[in-house]
């Protein structure tokens, strides 16, 4: 009998003759992500047929181990029967229905409770939305609005980092801390800023300063903001856990408990953005577990549904939740999507999964350290820098010089190389600048990550190579 390995190759392998096609037909009409399009319509994208568990394939048959989990979210890997019946069953029942008109029904009820259930401390009321961009932009408005029932309407500046990522609609672009994603927009909005250091080590430690000194001073440009803003026009401070699409950066000792002090000592809502390293993608349920902080309110996404369909929500605290609630105003805020009854089938059978599967608890904690322990040992290769990671992220730095940190010119040159010869070697790997990111599936063996780590070498030792001829 076929392996579901084979049984894939054998379906994508009959894809082939039709390579060419949906590459036209997807330069005639789809506008990509990201994207310099005349450049992706000159080399053609490559087209993804199957998946199944960490691996893909394309229309050419070739296989692939996915070492990004699609984007940051299939936790569970591709082709899960059980998700696959989850959204049959739901579909089968009722397809959609809303939660606009005092209605809700059996599937938002449930993964809201359940959703409370894994978030710290008092965080056990659940708004929900489709996108990681659309639950930042609902926050935005969520906290406002609850600083204008509060009788402090002058509280509205948000303060984010510099390097941060929270997402593409223009609320969560604007909180975005990355200028390319700002000028041929006009953004940000007013009201959002941005600090920094951005408190990664390797890039912005001074001379001879301690982890510790680098933690205070990245600390200590929040307060610096907010006394320069006014500890009265503040609303709230937004970060990821691990700073993640920016650069994956871990952050230094002690830095999130003196984050939470300072949000405490003014008066400003601490919100965590978990879009990526909520369910299990640092070790806990959620990012601010892993790093033993209290947020007031929680963004989330990608795993938890673990990418089969788009679902997000934000999580309050009892204490805006309780002013909304309390208040005779109209939430005049919503999605016909908020709440959709798949969607939320789906993302309450992952997260049953993730949990009977333990993968946050003792499954998840031996994968995790055979991961970072292979990623560490990449550290010894003469283009990497730096490795780094938390659970099942991972990071490495592309660099010249491993004393000095030079890196490759132009910038970027070396991670673009590197990301190529993973692809055509059989791994995905993603680059920004020359920063390269791992964040594989929970559910993938031992025996797995040994055979990514294995074609991650060998694409670092293409990328040496050529980098060396030039």
């Amino acid at each position: 009998m076929a392996t579901d390995h084979e049984t894939a190759a054998l379906n994508a392998s009959t894809d082939k003759a039709d390579t060419a096609r949906y590459q036209a037909l997807d330069s005639a009409h789809h506008l990509h992500p990201f994207t310099v399009h005349h450049e992706l319509r000159d080399q053609k994208p490559r087209v993804i047929s199957h998946g199944k568990g960490v691996y893909l394939w394309d229309s050419d048959g070739n296989r692939i181990i996915d070492g990004m989990a699609g984007l940051w979210c299939t936790q569970l890997g591709y082709g899960v029967e059980g998700l696959a019946d989850a959204a049959s069953s739901a579909i089968k029942n009722l397809s959609y229905y809303n939660t606009f008109f005092q209605t809700t029904t059996p599937a938002v009820v449930e993964l809201s409770a359940l959703i409370a259930e894994k978030t710290p401390a008092d965080l056990n009321q659940i708004f929900f939305a489709s996108s990681g961009s659309e639950a930042n932009d609902s926050a935005m408005k969520l906290i406002w609005y609850y600083w204008n029932l509060k009788g402090k309407p002058q509280k509205k500046a948000i303060i984010s980092r510099n390097r941060a990522y929270h997402g593409t609609t223009i609320g969560a672009a604007s909180l975005t801390g990355l200028p390319f994603m700002h000028d041929i927009f006009d953004l940000p909005l007013p009201n959002i800023h941005h600090i920094e250091p951005t408190p990664h080590f390797y890039d912005y430690a001074q001379p001879g300063e301690s982890e510790t000194e680098f933690a205070a001073r990245s600390a200590q440009a929040l307060e610096d903001k907010i006394l320069d803003l006014g500890p009265e026009n503040v609303a709230a401070f937004i970060g990821e856990p691990v700073m993640g699409a920016g650069g994956l950066m871990i952050p230094p000792e002690g830095y999130w408990q003196k984050i939470e002090a300072i949000c405490r000592k003014y008066n400003v809502l601490l919100w965590s953005d978990e879009v990526i390293c909520g369910f299990g993608r640092t070790g806990s349920w959620f990012g601010c577990q892993t790093y033993d902080f209290t947020p007031d309110l929680i963004t989330m996404a990608k795993g938890m549904s673990s990418g089969y369909v788009p679902i997000s929500a934000v999580a309050l605290n009892e204490e805006i939740a309780n002013t909304i609630v309390s208040s005779d105003n109209e939430m005049a805020h919503g999605f016909t999507y908020s709440g959709h009854p798949v969607a939320c089938s789906i993302a309450l059978r992952n997260i049953q999964l993730i949990e009977s599967m333990e993968l946050v608890g003792a499954r998840g904690e031996k994968t995790s350290a055979y991961f970072q322990k292979s990623l560490a040992e990449l550290g010894e290769h003469p283009l990497v820098g730096q490795t780094r990671g938390v659970g099942m992220l991972g990071a490495l730095e592309l660099v010249k010089n491993k004393s000095s940190q030079r890196r490759y010119e132009p910038e970027g040159r070396a991670g673009g190389l590197c990301r190529d010869f993973c692809f055509s070697t059989g791994v995905i790997m993603r680059a920004v600048d020359d920063t390269m990111f791992l964040s594989p599936a929970l559910v993938i063996t031992e025996s797995e990550i040994d055979e990514m780590f294995s074609l991650i070498r060998k694409s670092l030792d293409l990328t040496h190579k050529a980098l060396a001829a030039e």
